[in-house]
């Protein structure tokens, strides 16, 4: 490789005099031409949107993506120019796994086919997960990382530029400072002695020497201000397109929002619908739990059992299933309640009648309730002031 020994002894003599100024500004040995006020506006205005552009890319990574792992992998690839490979989500995983696991225990038993319908809603909800993380890597991530990596890398670079130039100016200012003194000095202290005429003329030699260097010095300083003025214009239309790059994340976080709103719709869809799905199954699991029917279910300690009424399993913890009371002859509104046997329950959760032989229900309120011979056991009759209906034994709590 040929090397331009010229070109590098030059390049090296104006960084080593740039780094002089430099440590003299430090110093406060020499003077520092400052930015007008609008370009520094300017440039902390960048520096800020830089910053914060940084810290939300960053963490919307780790939002879409917690494993750091996966994260590694993805921006070597990037790196690389290559097609990031498809990566099965948690949810669709966890999908396949159920309708596996529904294969082994027989899909015509209670419990395969709940993991069937499970599984394929997890399924739908990984799907949804996955083309929520497509589209706000391209609609919000891929724009902010342009940014940091186009826009803000060459406006960094053309602030260096002009951070140079500033530089070069200043030495050219303090370069002429020194002549015009050194040009003053010789001017005032001339040797006029006729004893000693050669004195005189190299007096007067050194003083035109030193105007000719404050005139090239002077000519120096009216290139460098040139290049500094143009480089600091070049900066400010740089620095100014800020705004409009505030204008496209605008728009960017708009579309992120967006596919957040449908993603989580889809998904609340997905959920309300599974749930209508098992609500057609709701005694599925009693059947697996208890496969004999002598089998007995314990009562809990906070509730009370009604004469005639079988005991039900309460969770206080969840929303239990409900057992849908087949239609029969009954007719609850012809039901009038017994002298004995009614007992005061709280509600324990939220309930919607399906029918208007139901009795909705809110939670944490106190209703009196009562059964009617030839009714289903996982319900009882409940009464609110003039409302009657069925109300289910599971969303009960029997008081004393």
């Amino acid at each position: 490789m040929d090397f331009n020994l010229k070109k590098l002894t030059s390049d090296a003599g104006v960084f080593f005099t740039r780094a002089v100024q430099f440590t003299e500004e430090k110093l406060g040995s020499a003077e520092k031409t400052e930015l007008d006020a609008h370009l520094e506006n300017l440039i902390a205005r960048a520096d800020c949107t830089k910053n914060w552009t940084e810290k939300i890319f960053r963490q919307t990574e780790v939002l879409l993506q917690p494993n750091p792992s996966a994260r590694i992998e993805e921006f070597f690839y990037e790196k690389l120019d290559k097609k990031i490979p498809s990566r099965t989500t948690n949810g669709e995983l966890l999908g396949q796994y159920m309708l596996d696991a529904a294969k082994d225990f027989g899909p015509g038993t209670p419990y395969g086919s709940t993991l069937i319908t499970v599984g394929e809603y997890q399924s739908r909800l990984g799907g949804a997960e996955r083309e929520f993380l497509q589209t706000s890597a391209i609609n919000f991530l891929t724009p902010l990382r342009n940014f940091l990596e186009g826009d803000w890398r060459t406006i960094s670079k053309e602030r260096r530029l002009l951070e140079n130039r500033r530089l070069d100016l200043d030495i050219c200012k303090a370069r002429v400072k020194k002549a015009k003194q050194a040009e003053a000095k010789a001017a005032a202290e001339p040797d006029f002695q006729e004893t000693r005429p050669r004195n005189y003329v190299l007096s007067a030699s050194a003083s035109a020497l030193w105007s000719e260097e404050v005139d090239k010095a002077e000519q120096e300083l009216r290139v460098a201000q040139t290049e500094f003025d143009r480089q600091a214009e070049v900066t400010r239309l740089l620095l100014e397109g800020i705004s409009s790059t505030h204008v496209n994340h605008l728009r960017c976080l708009h579309e992120f929002v967006e596919a957040q709103a449908t993603y989580y719709a889809q998904c609340h869809q997905y959920m309300q619908e599974l749930q209508k799905e098992l609500s057609r199954y709701p005694n599925s699991f009693a059947s697996n739990a208890n496969p004999s029917t002598s089998a007995t279910c314990p009562s809990p300690v906070s509730s009370a059992t009604l004469p005639g009424v079988s005991p039900p399993c309460l969770a206080s913890t969840s929303t239990p299933g409900i057992a849908r009371e087949p239609s029969g002859p009954l007719k609850i509104q012809d039901v009038q309640q017994p002298s004995t046997g009614h007992r005061k329950a709280k509600v324990l959760y939220d309930y919607d009648a399906h029918d208007t032989s139901e009795l909705s229900l809110l939670a944490d309120e106190l209703i009196t309730v009562y059964t009617v011979p030839g009714m289903d056991p996982d319900w009882l009759v409940g009464e609110r002031g003039n409302q009657k209906g069925k109300v289910p034994v599971t969303y009960l709590e029997l008081l004393s």
